[in-house]
This record gives structure tokens, C-alpha cells and sequence, in this order.
């Protein structure tokens, strides 16, 4: 199994082609908007006392799985194979990962290689540093980019056969891949199944589906965002990296554990991103109690003497 493409110069192979961008942007503009009135209707929802406890947990059930998904799945899994498992459990994480609607694994991964190989610099899909203009203007224009623009500039995400051969090979990823809309699907009819569960009635299921479906997507997806956008200008620096990777505290508990971003990319292929005690990273509990149960090994685990080593002084 080949490893992630390592920091290279920018080529014309590094972008993935795209038959039709139009039809991406808007695709990518629906996902993005529908959650924002889900969230209306939310408000307006609370604002009238009709929000119960069958929504409360129905949001926070989905939220997790599906944030999990990313982070442990899509993230350190797949991206940076920073532990290993059963074709079983690999394909349940896609899954998962998909359910969160972030878009098909292997271009999420894809994309994700690419944005290491050149982090903040010519090639990054989504740096709020690289060609944005100066001052304030330039700033909140590279936030905007980071966070949410990119998504839009569908010519600068990355190649699949050059940053994720190894996941067009694996049968398992290549199935989640090719039926994420049924995963999708998936992601949104359990939340109403769940709501009907809990509640014992369609409308605790409608309810259900706008704060585990709709709701959940926005904040789901924002918290992912928030890594590209935030934790690339805001937070503390702990370790030399080449990029401007911060680890940003208040966040971590949001992205269950993503947002100790610097500490990512001084070690990306390890499985622990909180390296300190205090550092709050329910992803590498949840990795480290599959080990313990023998149903994940091979965990990348970053030694004191090395975290010692990279330290800024």
C-alpha cells in the first residue's frame, strides 16, 4: 500500500479534472445552504417551545457518529493510515464518514493528502495565507477561502490517482465511494427513524430530521471548516512546522479532538492529536479503546523523545 504523497512541486496532475463545474458549484451551494434554513426553521422551532428532549438526542447521537466518522474514519484511518483494521470496520468509518454529507471519501481524502503536501503554499486547496491580498481585506478574505470558498473552486482539489491510488486499489473504499449517495440517504433517514423511536410519533420523526439531518450537516460541516480556516490563524504553536498550523483549545471538544491542528501536522500520521494529558481528544479514546479490544492495531502513537525534539524552544 502506497503512503500519502509527500510535499512535492506543484504539477498539473496534482488537481483532479472536473467534467462540468457548474454542476459541482451547484451541488456544492445546495449542501451548503439547506442546512442554514434547516437551522431557520430551528430557531423558529425553540422560539416557540416546541423543541423536546427527543430532538436533543437525536442531534447529539448523529452528530457524534457521523463526526467520528470524519475524524476517525476519513481522517486518521484513511488519510493517514495511522492505524489499521478490519475490512469490516474500514468500511463502517467510511460510512460513517459519508453519512456526514462532506462529499465521496476518496476525494475528501484526496484532497486532504494534497492540502498536507502543500500546506499554506502554492497548491493547498484551502489556505487562508496564499494569494489573498494584504491587510485586513486580505485576511478575512483567506478566512473566507479557507472555511467555505474552496469548496467552490472545484479545479484546485486533488487528483485522486495521484493522492489516493491506494484507496481506488481497497474494494472496500471503493464501494463507500461509489454509493455515497445511499450513505448520504442513510445519514438522513435514521435521524428520522430515530426521532419516530424515541418519540412514537411522525411529527418527533419530522423534528428529528431537521436536527439530526439538517442542523447537525451545519454544524458538522462548520466544525470541519473551522480546522481549515481557524487553526490555521488563530492558537498556539507548540511545535516548527512549515506551515501556520495552530492548535486551537476552546474547538477541540467540537471536532472531537482535530482542532490540536499543530500538533497534527508536526506528527500527521499519528493517531493521537491531543499529546498532552489536557488535551481533551475523544477521537484517540475511542482509538485506543478499539485497541484495546483487538479490533484495531498497528496504532501510530508519537514517542516523548520525539515530541521533545520538535518542540519550539
Amino acid at each position: 500500500m502506497s503512503a500519502p504523497v509527500e510535499a512535492h512541486e506543484l504539477t498539473l496532475d496534482d488537481a483532479e479534472p472536473v467534467a462540468n463545474e457548474s454542476v459541482h458549484r451547484l451541488i456544492t451551494g445546495l449542501i451548503t445552504v439547506l442546512p442554514f434554513i434547516g437551522l431557520g426553521i430551528a430557531i423558529w422551532q425553540t422560539w416557540q417551545r416546541a423543541l423536546t428532549w427527543s430532538d436533543v438526542f437525536v442531534f447529539v447521537i448523529v452528530y457524534v457518529c457521523t463526526g467520528l466518522g470524519v475524524t476517525v474514519g476519513f481522517h486518521r484511518m484513511l488519510t493517514h493510515r495511522s492505524f489499521k483494521t478490519s475490512p469490516f470496520l474500514r468500511g463502517f468509518f467510511a460510512a460513517l464518514g459519508s453519512a456526514a454529507i462532506e462529499g465521496p471519501v476518496i476525494s475528501w481524502v484526496a484532497d486532504h493528502r494534497k492540502h498536507h503536501a502543500f500546506s499554506d503554499r502554492d497548491g493547498d486547496p484551502h489556505s487562508p495565507h496564499v494569494g489573498h491580498g494584504p491587510g485586513l481585506r486580505g485576511a478575512l478574505t483567506g478566512l473566507f477561502h479557507a472555511h467555505v470558498g474552496w469548496l467552490f473552486i472545484h479545479t484546485h482539489r486533488g487528483a485522486r490517482e495521484r493522492y489516493a491510488p491506494d484507496l481506488l486499489a481497497d474494494p472496500v473504499i471503493a464501494w463507500i465511494n461509489r454509493t455515497f449517495l445511499l450513505w448520504a440517504a442513510i445519514g438522513l433517514a435514521i435521524p428520522f427513524g430515530l426521532g419516530v423511536a424515541i418519540g412514537h410519533t411522525i411529527k418527533s420523526g419530522l423534528t428529528g430530521l431537521l436536527w439530526g439531518g439538517l442542523v447537525r450537516m451545519l454544524v458538522v460541516h462548520h466544525v470541519t471548516y473551522s480546522i481549515n480556516s481557524l487553526c490555521h490563524c488563530f492558537g498556539r504553536r507548540p511545535y516548527e512546522t512549515n506551515d501556520e498550523s495552530r492548535n486551537l483549545a476552546w474547538l477541540s471538544p467540537f471536532t472531537f479532538g482535530e482542532a490540536w491542528h499543530n500538533n497534527h501536522h508536526a506528527f500527521p500520521t499519528s493517531a493521537i492529536h491531543g499529546l498532552r494529558r489536557w488535551q481533551f481528544d475523544p477521537s484517540a479514546y475511542l482509538i485506543l479503546a478499539l485497541e484495546r479490544m483487538g479490533l484495531v492495531w498497528d496504532v501510530v502513537k508519537v514517542s516523548p523523545e520525539r515530541q521533545a525534539a520538535r518542540a519550539v524552544a
